[in-house]
């Protein structure tokens, strides 16, 4: 049985707590991060690091960890697995403290991780979406554990028969309820700028380094909501679900309205970044 890390001992699931007073119980107070793993190798392990680390700056705290340190808690995790593909789940709290607003009063972080594996999908043969109000707070960029916002997104694109939500704000696209959005239209592919709105996804970063080295039309810049509706090709990526082609928004085909399958364009990017990741964990 696979086991978990929480506060320097590693334990089967069933006999780890946390303290009730945590406050990432009481104020969901933390950060967390996940972290693919394929063919039992760290996927991308410096970049999850560095957004963690400005996860943290961003709430006033450090990484408790060193870089080696979390190589090797990882490694332990993934050895204790059968499963060669996984996800890394890391969570970090402010710690255990009276129930009190002041930062300064916790002084010892609680620190979590497990690896669970990843589960197989069909989301490679297109998903349906639908748009949504971004309801979320103002810092998105933080990898913050309060996450209900995007569990309300999720249940509300749920009950329309669809798998995710991409989120306007003020006209234009930021991202989806847990994924960043590509739009293919007018001869090139297009993803939001990075703001304190949008996640610095890896995922999607990489996506971005991958069409740029291949020549691809990419732009970073604002998408309107009109262009999102009119547009040829929509995709959504996180670490778990690759790049996922969007086949329906709102009850609409994208694109031509053909059954056809996912586009030309999600074809190309796709086998690109299978190659990498293949090059990368092999």
């Amino acid at each position: 049985m696979s086991l978990v890390y929480l506060n320097g001992e590693y334990k089967l699931i069933e006999e780890a707590s946390v303290n009730v007073l945590d406050r990432g119980f009481i104020f969901g107070d933390g950060v967390y991060e996940v972290i693919p793993i394929f063919n039992r190798k760290i996927f991308r392990f410096d970049d999850h690091i560095r957004r963690l680390e400005n996860s943290l700056e961003a709430i006033y705290m450090n990484n408790p960890l060193e870089k080696k340190e979390w190589h090797n808690i990882f490694n332990q995790l993934i050895n204790s697995s059968e499963h060669p593909n996984q996800s890394i789940y890391l969570q970090i709290t402010r710690g255990v403290s009276k129930r009190d607003h002041d930062v300064s009063v916790a002084d010892k972080p609680t620190v979590f991780a497990m690896s669970r594996p990843i589960e197989k999908n069909d989301f490679f043969s297109g998903i349906k979406a639908i748009t949504h109000e971004d309801i979320r707070w103002q810092y998105c960029d933080i990898k913050a554990i309060t996450l209900l916002p995007s569990i309300l997104l999720r249940y509300k694109a749920k009950q329309q028969g669809a798998r995710e939500a991409i989120l306007i704000r003020k006209g234009y696209v930021t991202e989806g309820a847990a994924s960043n959005v590509f739009v293919c239209a007018n001869g090139k592919i297009v993803t939001p700028p990075k703001t304190n709105h949008v996640l610095a996804g890896i995922t999607r970063d990489l996506v971005v380094e991958i069409l740029l080295e291949n020549n691809l039309p990419l732009s970073e810049e604002s998408i309107s909501e009109n262009t999102l509706l009119a547009a040829d090709e929509i995709w959504v990526t996180s670490s778990t679900w690759e790049i996922v082609p969007v086949l329906e928004l709102d009850d609409k085909s994208v694109g031509t309205g053909e059954s056809s399958g996912p586009g030309p364009l999600w074809q190309e990017i796709n086998r690109y970044y299978q190659e990498f990741k293949d090059a990368y964990c092999n």
